[in-house]
């Protein structure tokens, strides 16, 4: 009997001393995550008694504030005809359903609450002040975020816009959107979560999974030229198909004699899926990886990583036509923006940032968001090259759609098809990608717009709308 209990002692001692280190991760490890996550109530009732900082876009035009309605504080967001263009990035704040976007990941900043105003939050309380948090000043631009929001015209799709020499995100759209200040109203949040077909909740700009298709040329082209498995001048004959292991994949057309350049502004599959396979597996993950479409920039909003076929499914069929953005080929328009700034900024890709500053309630600075370099894609003489024949395409090939009078426009098309058994009808994902001005890039642009055509006809004139209104607004 006594040596039943001993043994029940033991038990309980480890039970005891193993509850004790879980409780001690959690406080020590999870505490700060715990504390701050969007979902925990404690925090909403601590931020009733704060005065939530305001946020700016670049020029100083409020996106999102609070406004005191007797004893209570109601966040207010910058909407269009009750639609947020502004949604998916600055988020929302709700006592029912928690955070998301911006207000989430700097909540701590927008409530003050960093370890930083420890001091400041003890004199309020001596003072018995209401506490005020900071502002954020982030680097969208109201005026082009309603161009891009517009441009799409209530169509699913995306639009990012950034800037290639700093990594400051201009605009960064995703449509369908919703109204952020109705997210507590009845019956809008289940409304929001059962539309599955239009998914107005997600993020197509940083999580929306698509096939590229051609603008995915620019990705594969570099990756050709900086591995020499065909020189620029080198040329191929293009009777508009390539056979693969006996599939035979079909072109747009037949293009004839084209080398690296022609084949770029005509999109030419043919010599892309050639030149693909010569490139290889190792060859196209670790061009795809230097673009860093397998990574997750710290935007401070949820970004899906880019993904190829899993490696079971890497055959020659696939590989040739992963080679022009079909196949099993996944990519968020954020990252082709960022590979197409790559080409812009001499291979080079900054990285990228959505907060510029956050400030206190007087404008003083206590952070500011500094450029810096986030990978090196390419050499500056592949970008060169790329880049020579995106100005072929907008100045004579399929992209032609995207030119800007008076200014010299690079640019790329896609159209990515979406056709299955289930659906043999869908229209192609349209696509583009590009920058201008060519040689002194200030704005690069991604669109992608869902099972609409072609990507010359329906992506690149909002890409031409959304670039000349980032050059000629400013």
């Amino acid at each position: 009997m006594k040596h039943n209990i001993k043994k029940l002692g033991y038990f309980l001692l480890c039970i005891f001393v193993l509850l004790i280190l879980y409780l001690s991760y959690l406080v020590l490890q999870q505490g700060e995550e715990l504390a701050t996550h969007p979902q925990n109530r404690r925090m909403a009732a601590r931020e009733a008694g704060i005065i939530r900082g305001t946020i700016f876009d670049r020029k100083g035009v409020v996106l999102a504030e609070t406004k005191w309605l007797g004893e209570r504080g109601k966040r207010v967001y910058l909407t269009e005809n009750h639609v947020s263009p502004f949604a998916h990035v600055v988020g929302y704040v709700s006592e029912k359903y928690g955070s998301a976007g911006l207000e989430a990941s700097f909540s701590k900043e927008l409530l003050g609450l960093t370890d930083a105003d420890a001091l400041e939050n003890l004199l309020d309380k001596i003072f018995n002040r209401t506490p005020r948090g900071h502002d954020l000043v982030l680097t969208l631009d109201a005026s082009l975020q309603r161009t891009a929001w517009q441009a799409l015209n209530g169509r699913r799709g995306a639009v990012v816009a950034l800037d290639p020499k700093t990594g400051a995100v201009l605009a960064m759209v995703s449509s369908p959107a919703f109204d952020s200040n109705a997210i507590d109203q009845a019956g809008v949040w289940s409304r929001l979560n059962r539309d599955e077909e239009n998914a107005p909740l997600l993020n197509r700009s940083t999580q929306g999974a698509y096939p590229p298709g051609s603008a995915f040329k620019i990705v594969t082209g570099s990756g050709i030229l900086a591995r020499q498995t065909a020189r620029p001048a080198d040329t191929i004959q293009c009777p508009g198909y390539v056979v693969v292991d006996g599939n035979r994949i079909a072109d747009n057309r037949a293009h004839g004699k084209v080398d690296f350049i022609k084949a770029l502004a005509l999109s030419c599959n043919t010599y892309f899926a050639r030149e693909g396979l010569k490139l290889g597996w190792d060859g196209l993950v670790h061009t795809f990886n230097q673009f860093g479409l397998n990574q997750s920039p710290a935007l401070g909003i949820p970004v899906r990583p880019g993904t190829l076929a899993v490696k079971e499914r890497r055959n020659r069929s696939q590989l040739a036509e992963s080679s022009f953005g079909q196949g099993d080929t996944l990519i968020s328009p954020l990252h082709m923006a960022l590979a197409c700034s790559a080409i812009a900024n001499n291979g080079v890709i900054m990285k990228p940032f959505l907060v510029k500053e956050v400030c206190k309630p007087d404008g003083k600075a206590v952070r500011v968001t500094e450029s810096s370099i986030w990978l090196t894609a390419t050499s500056p003489e592949v970008a060169a090259l790329v880049k020579e024949g995106m100005i072929a395409a907008v100045n004579w090939g399929t992209a032609s759609p995207a030119a800007i009078r008076g200014v010299d426009v690079a640019g790329k098309t896609g159209t990515a098809e979406t056709k299955t058994d289930r659906q043999p009808n869908s229209l192609p994902h349209a696509w583009f990608v590009g920058f201008a001005p060519a040689n002194d890039p200030k704005v690069v642009v991604a669109v992608v717009v869902e099972k609409s055509g072609s990507g010359s006809r329906v992506a690149a004139p909002i890409a031409r709308e959304v670039m000349a209104a980032a050059l000629f607004r400013r």
